[in-house]
């Protein structure tokens, strides 16, 4: 079976991207604690903006496997979710 080359196959692919990339981290660095301990951590030490900016490379690495198989639509859903994420991030940097 062939996926639909679609940007509304792209942009949950790219949301999915970073949380995966956030649960990674949080696994690998602080599997001892609570996840919700982690993120209030993340939180309350302004954390959030740039743990997810780190994430949100991984949108680079999935956007380039789909260019290279010509899923060009799909690759533009990718980038769509990307520039939520930047507009996320900011609002975590400036705004709370």
């Amino acid at each position: 079976m062939k996926l639909k080359d679609s940007i509304l196959l792209g942009i949950p692919v790219g949301l999915i991207g970073p949380v995966i990339g956030v649960l990674v981290f949080y696994f690998v660095n602080f599997s001892t604690s609570n996840i919700s301990n982690f993120f209030r951590m993340a939180a309350a030490q302004n954390l959030l903006s740039p743990l997810l900016s780190l994430c949100a490379v991984i949108n680079l690495g999935v956007f380039f496997l789909f260019i290279k198989i010509n899923y060009l639509q799909t690759a533009r859903g990718i980038i769509i979710s990307t520039f939520l994420y930047g507009l996320l991030i900011v609002g975590l940097k400036f705004v709370f």
